[in-house]
């Protein structure tokens, strides 16, 4: 019993080490970081509570292995009410670092988000509208000249990103993992997801719905670069356009 109690009382020690925890730094985007971080915090979590469980199976199968009858257990009110008190107590961190993260203000739109400093950024988000279709991708700007890329986003470092994605055929799904996106695209409806570009660089993104026979050849890129270059490639954008 007392054992029992001592690993009880390391598990909830190792909950609230994850609560506190740092999240994992030098990411790409604010959904990376974010979902990196929460994983970091979920495992301390999932390792005491696997160490916990494999030990007490481990633990009964070498006690019992030689009993021929199961004799029934005496009933434990305080056992019972100390694991279902943990049990709880874990599943609130879950949901409160959860919640953390799904309603940041990098993952859920609001008026300021910040860098990977802290700092607020500038400027209002760019919109990049994600339009798949069998099999490849047509990427367009709807509010800064409404010009077409086809398989090409180009967006700001260090600024607000809002990327609307849908589907003109079947269902398909935006990808782009070294930046921590990913959404559904679906016909007749427009799905959302924001961050904030950390670093410059060249990433790539694929269809994650099996849609057909070419799906394996839906590539897209995502180019992060300077406020200025991202300038620049949306004047010639407009200009050519016009």
């Amino acid at each position: 019993m007392r054992k029992t109690r001592l690993a009880l009382v390391s598990l909830l020690t190792m909950v609230v080490m994850g609560l506190f925890a740092d999240p994992v730094a030098a990411q790409s985007s604010a959904s990376e970081a974010l979902i990196n971080g929460l994983n970091g915090k979920l495992l301390y979590v999932a390792i005491p509570i696997t160490i916990l469980v494999e030990g007490i199976l481990i633990y009964t199968v070498v006690k019992f292995r030689n009993n021929d009858e199961a004799s029934p257990t005496q009933e434990n009110r305080r056992l019972e009410i100390t694991w279902t008190i943990a049990t709880a107590i874990v599943l609130l961190f879950v949901g409160v670092a959860s919640y953390g993260v799904l309603a940041d203000q990098s993952v859920s739109y609001q008026p300021q988000a910040e860098n990977a400093a802290g700092e607020p950024v500038e400027g209002d988000p760019v919109v990049v509208r994600a339009e798949a279709y069998q099999w490849g991708w047509e990427m367009s700007y709807p509010e800064d000249g409404n010009f077409t890329t086809g398989t090409e986003i180009v967006v700001p470092v260090d600024r607000p990103i809002e990327i609307r994605v849908t589907s003109r055929d079947v269902i398909h799904g935006f990808h782009a993992p070294d930046l921590g996106l990913k959404q559904d695209a679906m016909p007749g409806q427009v799905n959302s997801i924001r961050t904030v570009a950390y670093e410059t660089g060249t990433y790539q993104g694929y269809c994650t719905e099996y849609c057909g026979v070419a799906h394996s050849q839906m590539y897209f890129s995502v180019e992060v670069v300077s406020q200025e270059e991202y300038q620049q490639w949306l004047d010639d954008q407009q200009s050519s356009d016009e």
